[in-house]
């Protein structure tokens, strides 16, 4: 009775399981019985904690499921992978044929491990067991950054009706329409919508120049409704019909930046009378520009990330392709790096702006307000824009003298109506602001359109790269409204003085 209530050891409730017919390792367990203390066997007369009982448990069952899997090796190899076999007959040729190409490796293994498939199949255990533990660090690891979901906002912006029905979204920024001295429109860049205008300028500043700064949406981005035939030269005359609509009576200033730089060259050359100045920063060229040299293009090239590059390609030759990386990146509802979206590289001092973190708010908002619409067409088109014939060159904003043709009946026309030579081209100021360490538009491109128009103004800026004069620089923000705008001024007070300024812009 005694030897019932008595407590069991593990090894003693072992011995009641009947016999399965395997024969296991018996010696093994012989040479551990010294490590663990059996309730009764010692001499002592301790009794085995439950630990100890654990540890010898999983102990045990481990050399059992050992022993069962070379058990169930055995039986596979005597069953399965005889040379009679169906998988031999079928498998056997082309495995012996890898392994004998991958024998080298071999020599990386333990003397009783060359057997290949052996050697093999620890390689994918080791495998498989790493990337699981790969995986479940990666999901506690804090020093990992977590990765931002797309949160697309409620509508905000302010909206007008162009004159085929479509709604253009527009932003505006600093003094009211009746009291501007300058007004001052902003296309936005790929990627971009009317939020940017000038990133991080304040509100203060502009008042104390008199500008109003007026920003809007592209056809299908941000609030702005799609147009169904997009060119350059629709782009322009939504931009006059923006100013006409929003109380911009006067001439106005068109401010363009990297790639919206286009929509500014185009409101140059479609809309020329009612541009009072333009101001560029980094501004795209079209690299099928017909007056460009092959070194000019050569040393933009060379500039460019491969991935870059092969966005330039699809978008000449295969646009309907850049749907899939657009889905991948910025259309994936999730929030990636800058340069990785724009498939760009950048600047060591660009590198440092886009990790701070008023930047990076900036930016993810920005991005947001891009996408707004869900839909991969109009950043095609803007892609495709960029690369194709813009319907005219930086060359027709050349200023030239014109003067009437050789012929009588020129020469009649001359004599009665005392023409003379006139200029054409766009005859106001343009100011080009180009950073010297600029990786997204290099300053190859400055360099050509600075010989193509040699009345623009190149403002060169060392150690400058493509985000960080333009970008969150109140210093640079004053420097650039004083080279456009001259001293400050503060807003109209007067009906004297919006005369003044009207004949200042005229």
């Amino acid at each position: 009775m005694s030897e019932v209530n008595g407590s069991r050891s593990w090894r003693e409730e072992l011995s009641l399981v009947d016999d399965t017919g395997y024969r296991y390792n018996t010696g093994s367990f012989e040479t551990r019985r010294s490590e663990f203390t059996v309730a009764g066997d010692s001499p002592e007369g301790e009794t085995e904690s439950l630990r100890d009982q654990v540890q010898g448990f999983l102990k045990a069952w481990g050399e059992i499921v050992v022993e069962l899997g070379r058990g169930c090796r055995d039986i596979v190899q005597q069953s399965l992978v005889t040379e009679d076999s169906f998988i031999v007959k079928k498998l056997g040729g082309p495995c012996s044929k890898v392994g004998k190409r991958l024998s080298f490796l071999n020599d990386y293994f333990l003397p009783e491990d060359r057997d290949p498939v052996h050697s093999w199949t620890v390689i994918l255990l080791v495998f498989l067991i790493a990337f699981a533990v790969l995986s479940v660090n990666t999901k506690h690891d804090s020093s990992i950054p977590r990765i931002k979901k797309v949160c697309i906002h409620p509508p905000s912006a302010s909206r007008v009706l162009l004159p085929d029905g479509r709604h253009m979204a527009y932003h505006e920024l600093g003094v009211p329409a009746d009291r501007a001295r300058f007004s001052l429109i902003a296309p936005h860049s790929f990627l971009s919508s009317r939020l940017a205008g000038i990133p991080g300028i304040k509100a203060p500043l502009l008042e104390e120049f008199g500008v109003r700064l007026v920003a809007y949406d592209l056809p299908g981005f941000g609030e702005s409704d799609p147009h169904p035939i997009r060119n350059l030269n629709s782009s322009a005359l939504d931009m006059l019909y923006l100013a006409n609509t929003v109380g911009v009576n006067d001439k106005f200033w068109v401010l363009g930046y990297s790639s919206g730089a286009m929509h500014a060259w185009a409101a140059l050359r479609y809309i020329p009378d009612r541009i009072a100045g333009a101001a560029m920063f980094a501004p795209m060229v079209n690299l099928d520009e017909r007056r460009m040299t092959k070194e000019e293009r050569q040393k933009t090239w060379e500039k460019w990330v491969t991935r870059r590059k092969l966005m330039y390609f699809l978008a000449r030759r295969f646009p309907r392709l850049l749907t899939y990386f657009y889905r991948q990146s910025f259309l994936s509802g999730k929030h990636g790096p800058i340069d990785k979206w724009l498939a760009v590289s950048l600047g060591e001092k660009d590198k440092a702006l886009v990790e701070e973190p008023h930047f990076e708010e900036f930016w993810h908002r920005d991005v947001e307000e891009s996408i707004r619409q869900g839909n991969v067409k109009p950043f095609i088109e803007e892609a495709v824009l960029q690369v194709s014939n813009w319907g005219f060159s930086l060359a027709d904003l050349q200023v030239q003298k014109k003067c009437p043709r050789k012929g009588i009946l020129p020469w009649l026309k001359y004599m009665y109506s005392q023409a003379e030579c006139e200029l054409t081209g766009f005859l106001r100021p343009i100011h080009i602001w180009q950073g010297m360490d600029d990786e997204v538009v290099p300053p190859p491109m400055t360099d050509y359109v600075s010989r193509i128009l040699a009345g623009a103004t190149v403002h060169k800026l060392p150690n400058e790269g493509h985000f960080s004069y333009f970008v969150f620089c109140d210093e640079c923000h004053r420097q650039i409204l004083t080279t456009l705008f001259g001293s400050p001024q503060g807003p109209l007070n007067s009906t004297l003085d919006a005369t003044d300024s009207a004949t200042a812009t005229g």
